[in-house]
């Protein structure tokens, strides 16, 4: 009767290591979600403090993307 407990318990055991393996992985996915925003939320704050640099690339983008778009295909 000890080797049935004795299995009984150890898949009690692998079911919860494996609810605190998702559990981990989906707080983990939560927590880089929070940190890429903050991240963002930086870059966009440094990038309005010089509002002259983000118009300057995005000239130079749409220059380079014309370029692109002028050159005939092969």
């Amino acid at each position: 009767m000890s080797g049935y407990l004795d299995k009984t318990q150890s898949h009690e055991s692998s079911d919860a290591k494996a609810r605190r393996k998702v559990l981990d992985q989906r707080r983990m996915e939560y927590r880089r979600a929070i940190e890429s925003y903050a991240e963002q939320r930086q870059l966009q704050q440094d990038l309005a403090d010089y509002p002259e640099l983000v118009a300057a690339n995005y000239l130079a983008s749409t220059r380079v993307l014309g370029r692109r778009n002028a050159q005939p295909g092969h």
